[in-house]
Protein backbone atom coordinates (compact mmCIF):
# COMPACT_ATOMS: atom_id res chain seq x y z
CA UNK A 1 0.00 0.00 0.00
CA UNK A 2 1.36 3.41 -0.97
CA UNK A 3 1.76 5.78 1.98
CA UNK A 4 1.20 9.51 1.41
CA UNK A 5 2.84 12.00 3.77
CA UNK A 6 2.21 15.74 3.72
CA UNK A 7 5.51 17.59 3.34
CA UNK A 8 4.75 19.90 6.26
CA UNK A 9 4.51 16.81 8.48
CA UNK A 10 7.69 15.06 7.29
CA UNK A 11 10.59 14.51 9.72
CA UNK A 12 14.31 14.04 9.18
CA UNK A 13 14.20 10.38 10.35
CA UNK A 14 11.43 9.71 7.81
CA UNK A 15 13.46 11.29 5.00
CA UNK A 16 16.44 9.16 6.00
CA UNK A 17 14.40 5.95 6.18
CA UNK A 18 12.32 6.43 3.04
CA UNK A 19 14.77 8.21 0.73
CA UNK A 20 18.22 7.38 2.12
CA UNK A 21 18.93 11.04 2.89
CA UNK A 22 21.93 11.62 5.15
CA UNK A 23 23.73 14.64 6.55
CA UNK A 24 27.42 15.12 5.86
CA UNK A 25 29.84 17.07 8.04
CA UNK A 26 32.47 17.21 5.29
CA UNK A 27 33.76 20.79 5.38
CA UNK A 28 34.34 20.71 1.62
CA UNK A 29 30.79 19.67 0.76
CA UNK A 30 29.16 23.11 1.12
CA UNK A 31 31.75 25.79 0.41
CA UNK A 32 29.39 27.96 -1.66
CA UNK A 33 28.12 29.86 1.37
CA UNK A 34 31.68 30.92 2.31
CA UNK A 35 33.81 31.26 -0.84
CA UNK A 36 33.93 34.12 -3.35
CA UNK A 37 31.06 36.05 -1.79
CA UNK A 38 30.29 39.40 -3.47
CA UNK A 39 30.80 42.62 -1.51
CA UNK A 40 27.77 44.77 -0.71
CA UNK A 41 27.76 48.48 -1.43
CA UNK A 42 26.80 51.19 1.07
CA UNK A 43 23.27 51.57 -0.33
CA UNK A 44 22.59 47.84 0.03
CA UNK A 45 23.89 47.88 3.60
CA UNK A 46 21.67 50.85 4.43
CA UNK A 47 18.62 49.01 3.10
CA UNK A 48 19.48 45.93 5.18
CA UNK A 49 19.99 48.05 8.29
CA UNK A 50 16.48 49.41 7.75
CA UNK A 51 15.11 45.89 7.28
CA UNK A 52 16.67 44.78 10.56
CA UNK A 53 15.32 47.85 12.39
CA UNK A 54 11.83 47.35 10.97
CA UNK A 55 11.81 43.68 11.89
CA UNK A 56 13.03 44.22 15.45
CA UNK A 57 10.30 46.81 15.96
CA UNK A 58 7.52 44.63 14.52
CA UNK A 59 8.76 41.48 16.27
CA UNK A 60 7.52 42.95 19.54
CA UNK A 61 4.06 42.02 18.26
CA UNK A 62 2.71 38.70 16.89
CA UNK A 63 4.26 38.11 13.45
CA UNK A 64 2.62 35.63 11.13
CA UNK A 65 4.16 34.26 7.95
CA UNK A 66 2.81 36.94 5.53
CA UNK A 67 4.43 39.68 7.61
CA UNK A 68 7.77 37.84 7.71
CA UNK A 69 7.68 37.50 3.92
CA UNK A 70 6.84 41.16 3.39
CA UNK A 71 9.26 42.70 5.88
CA UNK A 72 12.29 40.39 5.54
CA UNK A 73 12.14 38.10 2.51
CA UNK A 74 11.03 40.58 -0.14
CA UNK A 75 13.96 43.02 0.24
CA UNK A 76 16.46 40.14 0.55
CA UNK A 77 15.31 38.57 -2.71
CA UNK A 78 15.25 41.91 -4.51
CA UNK A 79 18.79 42.83 -3.45
CA UNK A 80 20.06 39.36 -4.38
CA UNK A 81 18.65 39.71 -7.90
CA UNK A 82 15.99 37.00 -7.77
CA UNK A 83 13.34 39.31 -9.23
CA UNK A 84 15.31 39.65 -12.47
CA UNK A 85 16.02 37.37 -15.43
CA UNK A 86 16.72 34.45 -15.55
CA UNK A 87 14.76 33.94 -12.31
CA UNK A 88 11.08 34.14 -11.65
CA UNK A 89 8.82 33.44 -8.68
CA UNK A 90 6.26 30.66 -8.47
CA UNK A 91 4.17 30.63 -5.31
CA UNK A 92 2.47 27.65 -3.66
CA UNK A 93 3.76 25.05 -6.11
CA UNK A 94 2.82 21.44 -5.38
CA UNK A 95 5.64 18.88 -5.45
CA UNK A 96 5.79 15.07 -5.24
CA UNK A 97 8.68 12.76 -4.43
CA UNK A 98 8.58 8.98 -4.52
CA UNK A 99 10.77 6.70 -2.41
CA UNK A 100 13.02 4.13 -4.09
CA UNK A 101 10.65 1.28 -3.23
CA UNK A 102 7.75 3.43 -4.47
CA UNK A 103 6.03 2.87 -1.14
CA UNK A 104 5.91 6.49 0.02
CA UNK A 105 4.77 9.67 -1.69
CA UNK A 106 5.51 13.03 -0.09
CA UNK A 107 3.21 15.86 -1.17
CA UNK A 108 3.44 19.51 -0.28
CA UNK A 109 3.47 23.09 -1.44
CA UNK A 110 6.44 25.45 -1.47
CA UNK A 111 5.81 28.87 0.05
CA UNK A 112 8.06 30.69 -2.42
CA UNK A 113 10.01 28.98 -5.18
CA UNK A 114 12.88 30.68 -7.01
CA UNK A 115 13.03 29.27 -10.49
CA UNK A 116 14.76 29.15 -13.79
CA UNK A 117 12.93 27.41 -16.62
CA UNK A 118 12.67 23.74 -15.62
CA UNK A 119 15.12 24.22 -12.75
CA UNK A 120 14.36 24.89 -9.10
CA UNK A 121 16.97 26.95 -7.35
CA UNK A 122 16.19 28.09 -3.82
CA UNK A 123 13.35 27.02 -1.57
CA UNK A 124 12.13 29.64 0.89
CA UNK A 125 10.25 28.47 3.95
CA UNK A 126 8.99 31.41 6.03
CA UNK A 127 7.56 30.16 9.28
CA UNK A 128 5.96 32.02 12.17
CA UNK A 129 8.64 34.25 13.66
CA UNK A 130 8.62 32.42 17.00
CA UNK A 131 9.12 29.00 15.41
CA UNK A 132 12.52 27.32 15.37
CA UNK A 133 14.22 26.76 12.02
CA UNK A 134 13.88 23.03 12.79
CA UNK A 135 10.22 23.34 11.84
CA UNK A 136 11.05 24.26 8.23
CA UNK A 137 14.21 22.24 7.52
CA UNK A 138 12.63 18.80 6.91
CA UNK A 139 9.97 20.39 4.71
CA UNK A 140 12.57 22.27 2.67
CA UNK A 141 14.66 19.10 2.24
CA UNK A 142 11.59 17.18 1.08
CA UNK A 143 10.97 19.78 -1.61
CA UNK A 144 14.64 19.84 -2.60
CA UNK A 145 14.57 16.06 -3.12
CA UNK A 146 11.98 16.69 -5.85
CA UNK A 147 14.46 18.92 -7.70
CA UNK A 148 14.24 17.65 -11.32
CA UNK A 149 17.96 17.64 -12.20
CA UNK A 150 19.81 15.13 -9.97
CA UNK A 151 23.16 16.00 -11.58
CA UNK A 152 23.14 19.49 -10.05
CA UNK A 153 22.99 20.48 -6.39
CA UNK A 154 19.86 22.03 -4.93
CA UNK A 155 20.11 24.92 -2.50
CA UNK A 156 17.62 25.86 0.20
CA UNK A 157 17.08 28.88 2.41
CA UNK A 158 15.01 28.51 5.58
CA UNK A 159 14.07 31.52 7.68
CA UNK A 160 11.65 32.41 10.43
CA UNK A 161 12.48 36.10 10.07
CA UNK A 162 14.83 36.17 13.05
CA UNK A 163 17.13 33.28 12.09
CA UNK A 164 18.15 31.99 8.67
CA UNK A 165 20.12 29.01 7.39
CA UNK A 166 21.23 27.72 3.99
CA UNK A 167 21.07 24.09 2.88
CA UNK A 168 22.84 22.24 0.08
CA UNK A 169 21.63 18.87 -1.20
CA UNK A 170 23.18 16.56 -3.79
CA UNK A 171 21.60 13.42 -5.23
CA UNK A 172 24.47 11.61 -6.97
CA UNK A 173 24.48 8.08 -5.57
CA UNK A 174 23.16 8.58 -2.02
CA UNK A 175 21.37 11.91 -1.33
CA UNK A 176 23.37 14.08 1.07
CA UNK A 177 22.87 17.50 2.62
CA UNK A 178 24.70 20.00 4.77
CA UNK A 179 24.01 23.35 6.45
CA UNK A 180 25.66 26.74 6.54
CA UNK A 181 26.15 28.51 9.84
CA UNK A 182 22.98 30.01 11.28
CA UNK A 183 22.44 33.75 10.81
CA UNK A 184 20.43 35.80 13.32
CA UNK A 185 19.03 39.31 13.48
CA UNK A 186 19.64 39.16 17.25
CA UNK A 187 23.41 39.04 16.75
CA UNK A 188 25.52 42.18 16.97
CA UNK A 189 26.04 43.88 13.66
CA UNK A 190 23.78 42.82 10.83
CA UNK A 191 23.84 39.20 9.65
CA UNK A 192 21.61 40.17 6.72
CA UNK A 193 24.76 41.42 4.97
CA UNK A 194 26.06 37.85 4.88
CA UNK A 195 22.66 36.40 3.96
CA UNK A 196 22.36 38.64 0.88
CA UNK A 197 25.96 37.94 -0.12
CA UNK A 198 25.31 34.19 -0.01
CA UNK A 199 22.07 34.57 -1.97
CA UNK A 200 23.93 36.59 -4.61
CA UNK A 201 26.64 33.95 -4.81
CA UNK A 202 24.12 31.15 -5.28
CA UNK A 203 22.37 33.19 -7.97
CA UNK A 204 25.69 33.52 -9.81
CA UNK A 205 26.42 29.79 -9.59
CA UNK A 206 23.06 28.56 -10.83
CA UNK A 207 22.99 31.12 -13.64
CA UNK A 208 26.24 29.85 -15.13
Amino acid sequence: MVQTIQAQEITLPQLSEKFGLERTDDAQFFQEWQDNLPELNDVEKQVLDEVKGDFLHLSQYPMLEPIVKMVVLSPLLRLAGFYRSPFYLAVEQEVRILSEDEGTIVRGKIDILICQPHFWIVVIEAKRAEYSLKVGIPQALAYMLAHPNPEKPAFGFVTNGTESIFIKLTRQNKPKYSFSNEFSLLNRGNDLYAVVSVLKRLAQLVSQ
